[in-house]
């Protein structure tokens, strides 16, 4: 900034400074001047106080950048003048604004006087227009009294027309309800129409007034449509006895649909009637009377319906159909009816009494077969439009599933009640005085079996009739039943068997009624498959024929007990001396045995072969227990080989007894005697380690008392000798039984051995 010399001050004046008294002078100089005793308004808003704060600064900031030098004081008139000039046209530009501003406000308000005197002068012709309305209104209330004589005029002169045929109305109205009594339809339909045609020439003239004398017509209308919807009701007996009456009844509801009216009344509706009075004619004809049926004659009311539901829908299609207007598809109607009626009847009919078996097979063959077969409305006899099958079932799935669970549960009650009464009949056989019936191949024979298979085949074939489902749960009933039947037939063999040891009912023949069981056994285990449906799975027989598997051995445990209670007096005196040196102890066993097993002929394969070989497996235990009870040692070598070739020789002729009695070779236990041969027959008792560990090899279940009493039938066996052979059983992994193979000498008790005989680590130790 270049220097500026300041002008000198004034005399007498005071020095200006820089930052204030200059300051002052030059704001005071600015300020506009103000009215006496007026004040300066503050700032209207804060932005405009806050700019002017700052054109302050800005302008004391120029003023003290300018005049900072005294040097630049002298040119300070300069712009003092230049200030004023610039005062000066600021002022008059704002003169020459607010004069125009002022010209503006003129002109509005002169604008606004003028706006003034026009509405004053509209609202005076508002006030003038007001009073001549008025004065109208006024002028016509006094015009009222002579509208109303005009009105009464055209009334009277309406009523002065119609009056002689208002006149006739109460003999019109007569004559019409003596039609109707007369079921003439159609002429009590025109007389009708032509009264409330009448009707309606006078409604509108006079403003919806109704005379007194129509007052009749509604319940003339009512009683008209009461008389179409009874002729509807009988449809069927109409369009065979007088289809001129329900043809008449049809056009008249027809008629009416078509017919529309200028009175106020609610609408009559006739087609709707006659249509909802044909299905409740129908329904009441078949389904009307609450059905009340005894036990058992549910299928005799299905039959009736089967005969009569085909024909009521032949009569539509043939003679009701023709009397109505093609859109009432009467055969269809009557079909859509027939079948919502009989669903309905069925609902009721379920939930009232509970049904038997027999009538809920019944209802479930007749609504799953019979109703949509070709017998009743699949019949090829009916047209196409009585077909039932796209409507719902008569019966839901709910209806069905309570329907088998009745049938079922009713039935197995049935079911049981008769298998124990073919039960009870065979028990009674079994205490006879004469043995048991036989077939024409010699075996024992009993109608049981045929007798329980007859009663389960019988009824899982019936329900094949009506559903898989049914026949499902028939089958697992039955077989559940038969399983319940198995183990009542096994309770009764051990009373059967109870009674007969304890001397409270001796049989004379029990034995062969046992084997009478065990036929009857095989026979219902052969003829299982029959209760076995197609489809069916295999695993539904599983626990019966656990169950028969489990009343085999029962029935063979009981003929052996009875086997074993004959043989034991007879192994008592073996072994002895009397049994080394003679074959007439096991000759008395063997003829006890085959005169027991002589009614095993009469036993079916494979039954017998079980029997058999069950029976030579007992004698051959009592032989071993026998021999296991140490009441015979050997005094010499001698003695040792008599037994050994005693053993022998018993073990041919037990071979030969029951190969002689048809037992297989194979399935023999009496072998086992060999090897106690071997074991007595070897000369050097230091070789009797090998010995035993062959034994056990074959025979893994022999234990330590076994072959401790074996080695006492030797009586030549050392301590030392005795517990080497002992010791062989414990060297070497353990044998198991193989597949097939059964226990023999782990069935065989051994009285406890001596102290002596114990091994460290055997029973007694």
């Amino acid at each position: 900034m270049n220097p500026m010399c300041f002008p000198k001050p004034a005399p007498g004046s005071c020095p200006m400074l820089p930052g204030s008294a200059m300051d002052s002078a030059t704001k005071d100089e600015m300020q506009p001047s103000l009215p006496p005793g007026s004040s300066c308004p503050g700032p209207e808003w804060p932005e405009q106080e806050r700019a002017e704060q700052l054109a302050r600064g800005a302008a004391l900031k120029w003023a003290s950048g300018i005049f900072y030098r005294p040097e630049q004081l002298a040119r300070l008139g300069q712009y003092r003048s230049r200030e004023v000039q610039r005062t000066c046209s600021l002022e008059a530009r704002i003169k020459s604004v607010v004069q125009s501003y002022l010209e503006g406000v003129k002109t509005g308000v002169w604008q606004l006087a003028q706006a003034f005197e026009a509405v004053q002068g509209t609202r005076e012709a508002l006030d003038q227009a007001h009073g001549l309305l008025q004065g109208m209104v006024e002028a016509t209330e006094t015009l009222k009294p002579l509208r109303e004589q005009v009105a009464q005029h055209k009334q009277l002169q309406v009523l002065s027309q119609l009056l002689p045929r208002l006149r006739a109305v109460p003999a019109a109205v007569a004559h019409t309800r003596t039609l109707i009594g007369a079921q003439r339809l159609l002429e009590a339909y025109v007389c009708l129409r032509e009264l409330e045609q009448l009707q309606e020439e006078t409604w509108a003239p006079l403003g919806g007034l109704e005379l007194p004398v129509f007052e009749g017509l509604g319940p003339l209308a009512e009683a008209l449509g009461q008389a179409v919807e009874a002729a509807a009701g009988v449809a069927g007996q109409l369009a065979r006895e007088d289809p001129a009456l329900l043809v008449a009844a049809v056009r008249v509801a027809e008629v009416d649909a078509r017919h529309t009216t200028s009175l106020e009344l609610p609408p009559r509706d006739w087609r709707r009637r006659c249509l909802q009075a044909l299905q409740e004619g129908l329904e009441r004809t078949h389904f009307g009377t609450p059905l009340l049926l005894e036990p058992g004659a549910l299928a005799g009311w299905l039959e009736a319906l089967r005969v009569a539901l085909p024909a009521e829908l032949a009569t539509a299609e043939a003679l009701v159909a023709p009397c109505c207007p093609p859109h009432y598809k009467v055969v269809r109607l009557w079909a859509h009816t027939l079948h919502s009626g009989l669903r309905r009847c069925l609902q009721q009919l379920l939930e009232g009494p509970k049904l038997g078996a027999a009538d809920a097979f019944a209802l479930l063959h007749w609504t799953l077969h019979v109703y949509l077969g070709p017998e009743m409305m699949g019949s090829l006899e009916l047209g196409p439009e009585a077909d039932v099958s796209q409507l719902e079932p008569l019966l839901t799935p709910e209806n069905i599933e309570q329907l088998e669970a009745m049938f079922v549960t009713q039935i197995q009650v049935n079911v049981a009640q008769w298998l124990q009464k073919a039960l009870d009949g065979e028990v009674a056989e079994w205490n006879r005085e004469q043995e048991p019936g036989t077939d024409s191949s010699g075996f024992y024979h009993s109608p049981l079996p045929a007798i329980v298979l007859q009663i389960l085949e019988e009824n899982i074939r019936v329900t094949s009739l009506v559903s898989e489902s049914l026949q499902r749960r028939v089958h697992g009933m039955a077989l559940s039943e038969l399983g319940t039947f198995l183990r009542s037939f096994s309770d009764a063999l051990i009373r059967f068997s109870r009674d007969h040891i304890r001397g409270e009912a001796m049989a004379p023949h029990y034995v062969p009624y046992l084997l009478a069981t065990l036929n009857c056994q095989s026979a219902l285990s052969s003829s299982l498959s029959v209760l076995q449906p197609d489809g069916a799975g295999s695993g539904d027989l599983a626990l019966v024929e656990a169950g028969l598997d489990e009343l085999q051995r029962r029935i063979c445990r009981l003929v052996l007990e009875e086997l074993l209670a004959e043989l034991q007096p007879l192994f008592e005196a073996l072994p002895s001396r009397r049994w080394l040196s003679s074959p007439e102890l096991l000759d008395d066993v063997c003829e006890r045995t085959v005169r027991f097993c002589q009614d095993f002929r009469r036993v079916r394969n494979p039954a017998v072969q079980l029997l058999l070989a069950e029976a030579e497996r007992t004698v051959v235990l009592q032989y071993l227990r026998a021999l296991m009870q140490g009441r015979l040692v050997c005094r010499g070598a001698d003695e040792r080989i008599q037994a050994a070739q005693r053993l022998q020789n018993d073990a041919a002729q037990l071979r030969e007894l029951f190969l002689g009695l048809g037992l297989e070779e194979s399935v023999q236990c009496a072998p086992v005697l060999l090897s106690l041969r071997d074991l007595l027959n070897l000369r050097d008792p230091m070789l009797l380690g090998l010995e035993v560990a062959g034994l056990r090899q074959k025979f893994p279940d022999v234990s330590e008392d076994h072959v401790s009493a074996l080695l006492d039938l030797r009586g030549d066996v050392s301590r030392e000798q005795r517990l080497a052979a002992l010791s062989s059983l414990q060297a070497g992994p353990q044998p198991s039984l193989s597949a097939g193979q059964r226990a023999l000498f782990s069935l065989v008790p051994v009285p406890t051995p001596a102290l002596s005989s114990c091994l460290p680590s055997g029973p007694c130790a």
